[in-house]
């Protein structure tokens, strides 16, 4: 049913509309038109014409190796210096193995353009700028959050460990343990949904959305709906979100239909024509700040599958955390640093202006529960921080370690980590999905279940649809719940977030959530991989041999 526009939507140049979803009380703001789909948006947007120019200068790039042919035998002498050159660079640099036989096979595959797209991609060309101003911006806001080293002394005496992780992360960034600070739980994207707004609906002074996906429909149209409302209020309101969505989801405009809104909206690494390994870096945080009291973090994006209001491969598995107390604070640092990174004119040394975010007012529960240790993942350093966490918790584990996450392309370090924590006695658990939504992926996880199945690793697929949730738990003292796959995507490529949790109160809740999850799992043995589709069976293998690069 239309109703009619509240002020801030009626300027015709932002085609917004609002409309009372039949099945909720949400209003729903849209500042497109539902009938514009994905691949309509694309056709008509800036994105062929980028994609284009980028497949033009690759067409020329591989124009430049055929007339090479001219001088065969130069070319057959500069072919084998640069294959034997990379393939010496390979066994002396401190790439993951996997990754490093990945490009073997390539260069013994077809040796020049493997090896000059190897140099291609040691080069950096497109994001060194980046790098260099992420590396400026982590090292000014460094200690800009106060470390409680009383809170250091409570965990050394409780010989847990945490105590070391703790000072590993302050070692690649700002990220504090904290003591006083709440973390509650939220088993589906639906049950974090409500919660969420009702956040959004109490920020006086400023709110902060930092996330991988942002899609037009019901939960993104009643989140809006009340940022649009906030900023008419002189809330601060400020939007991140990444560049990909320009390819399928949103049009080029839409922070400028934003600002109408009088939200301020950026887009993190938007597409360019730029052949450029710029693009492999992507911003997969979920991040939501209010007011610097409570902030939301997990794997659910902003869109309706998330929500389970749009079935895309079955009932959509997916998890949340709301914090609240001191551990807010490091979420907003770690937004207001991506923040700044995505404009290109600031100074990175101005980290005063964090402060008066980093200052606000907390929200203490009344009954704080166990350490909250909120933490961040840059592609851009040499630090695998959410590789590194995990296996802490696999090596540390005594009884158990019960994993939920939606992909599986594994390195060495983890392969390894799995395999020795089962094979020393440990309960180790795998949740996957059961209805996948890229088939070569599902392809190459299946590809792991025999070697991880013989060291004692027990695997489940989620029967009723697609698992999206990134949760680690362990010993019902020790949880992960972020934005961070098991896969070479959010282990080396992309920026990631997460909570570590330690003896908080909603640690038995994930575990108890984890075991109802497990009873509507299918089990994974060698008999039902023998009966598995032959499309698997063949993929798989393929894939490993490309993994690091997917």
């Amino acid at each position: 049913m239309q109703e009619q526009n509240s002020p801030a939507v009626r300027d015709p140049a932002a085609e917004g509309t609002q409309t009372r979803n039949a099945a909720s009380s949400h209003r729903i703001l849209r500042l497109l038109k539902p009938g514009r789909t994905g691949l309509v948006r694309l056709i008509f947007s800036r994105t062929p014409l980028i994609l284009f120019l980028i497949l033009l200068q690759l067409l020329i790039v591989i124009s430049f190796f055929d007339s090479l042919q001219q001088y065969a035998n130069y070319y057959s002498i500069g072919r084998a210096l640069l294959t034997v050159g990379m393939v010496l660079y390979l066994f002396s640099s401190s790439m993951d193995s996997s990754a490093k036989l990945t490009w073997l096979f390539l260069i013994a595959l077809v040796p020049f353009p493997a090896a000059l797209f190897l140099a291609y991609t040691k080069l950096d060309i497109g994001h060194r700028a980046m790098k260099q101003r992420m590396a400026q911006i982590t090292e000014e806001t460094r200690h800009i959050l106060p470390k409680d080293r009383q809170v250091l002394r409570h965990l050394e005496e409780d010989h847990s460990g945490t105590d070391d992780l703790c000072r590993y992360l302050n070692r690649t960034g700002c990220f504090p343990i904290c003591e006083h600070s709440q973390a509650e739980y939220y088993p589906l994207g639906d049950s974090a949904f409500e919660p969420m707004l009702e956040a959004l609906r109490s920020a006086e002074k400023f709110i902060f959305l930092e996330f991988f996906i942002v899609d037009e429909g019901e939960m993104w149209g009643s989140i809006l709906e009340i940022l649009a409302e906030k900023a008419a209020q002189g809330v601060e309101v400020r939007l991140l979100y990444d560049g990909m969505n320009e390819l399928f989801l949103l049009p080029r405009d839409y922070p400028k239909r934003l600002a109408r809104l009088g939200i301020d909206c950026r887009v993190f690494s938007p597409l360019r024509p730029l052949f450029s390994t710029y693009y492999n870096y992507r911003d997969h945080r979920k991040i939501l700040v209010v007011d610097g009291k409570t902030a939301f973090t997990g794997g659910v994006n902003l869109a309706d599958e998330y929500i389970n209001r749009k079935e895309v491969y079955g009932h959509w598995k997916d998890t949340a955390l709301r914090i609240t107390g001191e551990a807010v604070r490091p979420f907003t640092l770690m937004f207001l640093q991506m923040w700044h990174e995505t404009d290109e004119e600031a100074d990175p040394e101005e980290a005063a202006s964090y402060v008066p975010y980093l200052e606000a007012p907390l929200s203490v529960p009344e009954e704080p529960s166990g350490f909250v240790m909120p933490y961040g993942d840059c592609p851009l350093d040499r630090d695998k921080v959410g590789e590194s966490v995990y296996i802490d918790i696999l090596n540390r584990a005594t009884e158990y370690v019960h994993i939920m996450t939606p992909y599986l392309i594994l390195d060495d370090e983890m392969l390894h980590a799995l395999r020795f924590a089962a094979e020393r006695g440990v309960d180790v658990r795998l949740i996957l999905p059961g209805i996948p939504d890229k088939k070569l992926a599902y392809a190459l996880a299946k590809s792991y279940y025999r070697t991880l199945l013989r060291a004692g690793v027990k695997i489940y697929e989620y029967a009723p649809g697609f698992v999206h949730a990134k949760v680690f738990v362990s010993d019902n003292v020790k949880a992960v719940v972020g934005t961070i796959n098991l896969d070479y995507r959010s282990l080396y490529h992309h920026f990631e977030c997460a909570a570590y949790l330690y003896r908080c109160a909603c640690v038995p809740r994930i575990e108890e959530d984890f075991l109802d999850t497990l009873k509507k799992c299918r089990t994974v043995t060698p008999e039902s991989m023998r009966r598995e589709k032959l499309f698997y069976k063949i993929m798989g293998p393929v894939m490993r041999l490309i993994a690091p690069l997917m």
